[in-house]
């Protein structure tokens, strides 16, 4: 399926990369699929990349949307178990399952995650803060890339709220990126 043209059966929600705006994809635009990762895959179409989120991955139609669940299902590191208290390991697990969508490497491997911080907040719950850089300053993805962080993270049971914020200082340079993240891209 990977680089495959495949005709879209409806109109399609998407993000466009790397500007982040919202854009609706037609019914019969031909798309190929560039990379599926941390729940939704990056396409490419004439006319730009863009990011597909999992709930629109039935527009791909019935054979991509099966394979695409498959795929997902073997690389979304998401899906460890997480068992035993709360821990920031549980957190560090989740941000391991989000991606910039130009990227094949995760948020955490790419040296993307400055500062993580929890505290309780009662009946067993906590608040996360967490402070986040891009790969380039005026990615119009990073607000994309931050909810997806968030929106991971407030998915664990004992997370009450988190707070994803982006920073620019220090600035980003691939000498963060940790080994496995250069392994992934071919640098070692």
């Amino acid at each position: 399926m990977i680089n495959e043209t495949i005709y879209l059966v409806r109109d399609c929600p998407a993000t466009l990369i790397p500007a982040g705006d919202a854009v609706t994809l037609a019914k019969g635009s031909p798309v190929n699929i560039n990379q599926a990762l941390g729940g939704s895959v990056t396409v490419t179409a004439p006319h730009g990349m863009f990011r597909i989120a999992r709930e629109n991955f039935n527009a791909l139609g019935t054979e991509a949307e099966q394979w695409l669940s498959g795929e997902l299902g073997r690389n979304d590191s998401a899906d460890e178990e997480l068992d035993g208290p709360f821990s920031e390991d549980h957190i560090w697990a989740v941000l391991r399952n989000c991606f910039d969508p130009e990227i094949p490497v995760n948020i955490v491997d790419l040296g993307l995650i400055y500062d993580l911080q929890t505290a309780p907040v009662g009946n067993g719950k906590h608040k996360v803060s967490v402070q986040m850089t891009l790969t380039a300053q005026g990615c119009g993805m990073g607000p994309v890339i931050a909810a997806d962080a968030k929106e991971k993270i407030e998915s664990l049971a004992d997370v009450d709220f988190a707070d994803v914020q982006i920073v620019w200082e220090p600035a980003w340079n691939p000498k963060m990126i940790s080994e496995a993240g250069k392994v992934k891209l071919g640098l070692k």
